[in-house]
């Protein structure tokens, strides 16, 4: 930096950009204070002026635009039942805002992850339920049999781990989600999603054996 610059007061723009962040910050703060004492007003406000910049963010996650449009109604509705904890010491309400986003963003795309994996455990090469390329004779006969088998398996777990396991690998939830939807300690419900799974492969691997 020169003797010139250094001597150069900052721009009376920086002053006025730096008014209007700290004014909105605190403008952000009141909404949500409002919101935390049921004002449904300000949370529509505080929607109007946040709600593009979350989905641009869930949509950068999650590269899908209907998703971050769900995130965007499940990060305010989260706000909004949460409003009564906000710190606004630790963060502005944009920001604070814009952490729920991610959150609840990483979640689906977790979930999204949990799908899969769930797909590929009982499958092989991504073909134990459905064929891949040229059908023959009979292959949709034997692929309705094996979705029979699965929904059989299924069903022939005991309600706690079948519930367990529909609620993480369809519903998209993470354990400690389930563990509080069930009122459940959160090593009950690993344990019974466990031993869901060795169940279903168990019973899959006969599958692919030929063993009905």
């Amino acid at each position: 930096m020169t003797d010139a610059q250094r001597r150069t007061p900052p721009s009376p723009s920086i002053h006025l950009a730096a008014g209007q962040r700290a004014a909105s910050e605190s403008h952000d703060r009141a909404l949500v204070r409002r919101m935390a004492g049921g004002d449904e007003s300000a949370l529509a406000d505080l929607y109007d002026a946040w709600a593009d910049r979350v989905h641009t963010l869930a949509c950068w996650i999650l590269r899908d635009a209907d998703e971050a449009e769900d995130v965007v109604e499940e990060t305010f509705w989260q706000a909004w039942r949460t409003a009564s904890r906000y710190d606004g010491e630790r963060a502005g309400g944009g920001t604070w805002l814009l952490m729920i986003a991610r959150c609840r963003a990483i979640d689906r795309l977790r979930a999204r992850r949990r799908r899969t994996d769930w797909t590929a455990a009982f499958s092989t090469n991504g073909s134990l339920l459905d064929g891949a390329g040229a059908e023959p004779p009979g292959a949709e006969e034997e692929r309705r049999e094996r979705y029979s088998v699965l929904a059989s398996a299924l069903e022939g777990l005991p309600r706690e781990q079948r519930e367990a396991v529909e609620m993480a690998f369809y519903g998209g939830l993470s354990h400690a989600e389930i563990a509080a939807q069930m009122a459940q300690p959160l090593g009950t419900v690993k344990t019974r999603i466990r031993l869901a799974i060795q169940k279903l492969r168990q019973r899959l691997a006969s599958l692919r054996d030929g063993d009905l």
